[in-house]
């Protein structure tokens, strides 16, 4: 049977995720409720504001049904605030903001700077073939520090497209993955290469044979 992959469709990039999805052969479908959550084997969490996203879980009675989910091995995979949510601790957060803890991994919230900080450059991901992947950091986070079972899979290399220096961000873990969860800081739903969600979608069936 075809995998049906669900899209938290609260806030953020909801059409590209679904449409990205869809062409790599599982079916799509948007979440805002916990009986579409039900129906789904697998959650993407989109890019958008992490702390707009996170209020809007707890009002729409997501926060505990997705947690539970996810902690019962459920495959999911973040991009950008899809990342943060997915963090097991976040710096630079709101105070009340929640967490789903999917991954054991401290990320800082908005690490590369503001909306006109925003950059792109050519990444090396483990496990996604065909060359380098362009990448699109918008108010993006890093992530500081990694459990033991994370696997970084890339890091921002010292040099962006522009040819300018990295800086700080040089070195930066931007793509984790933990068992059946994935996570990138970048957002591959925008530049229309779809080898990350082929990777998250290869993870989905993984996860279903094995059942």
């Amino acid at each position: 049977m075809t995998p049906v992959v669900g899209v938290l469709a609260l806030q953020g990039d909801v059409r590209e995720h679904l449409a990205a999805l869809d062409a790599c052969g599982v079916r799509s479908v948007a979440v805002r409720r916990p009986v579409e959550l039900d129906t789904v084997e697998a959650l993407v969490l989109p890019g958008g504001e992490s702390t707009t996203m996170s209020r809007l879980l707890e009002t729409f009675e997501l926060l505990e049904p997705v947690r539970a989910r996810i902690a019962a091995g459920m495959p999911a995979y973040g991009s950008c605030a899809g990342m943060i949510l997915l963090a097991r601790e976040v710096l630079d957060g709101r105070p009340d903001q929640q967490q789903l803890g999917g991954l054991d991994v401290v990320v800082r919230r908005n690490a590369f700077g503001r909306q006109v900080d925003s950059f792109e450059t050519d990444l090396t991901v483990d496990g996604v073939s065909g060359g380098p992947m362009r990448a699109v950091f918008i108010r993006a986070p890093w992530v500081e520090s990694t459990g033991p079972a994370v696997q970084v899979l890339a890091t921002v290399p010292r040099l962006t497209l522009a040819g300018s220096d990295a800086g700080p961000a040089a070195g930066r873990a931007v793509a984790v993955r933990q068992g059946a969860v994935l996570a990138t800081s970048f957002h591959p739903e925008l530049t229309g290469d779809g080898r990350l969600h082929a990777l998250f979608c290869d993870m989905v069936r993984e996860t279903a044979a094995a059942a």
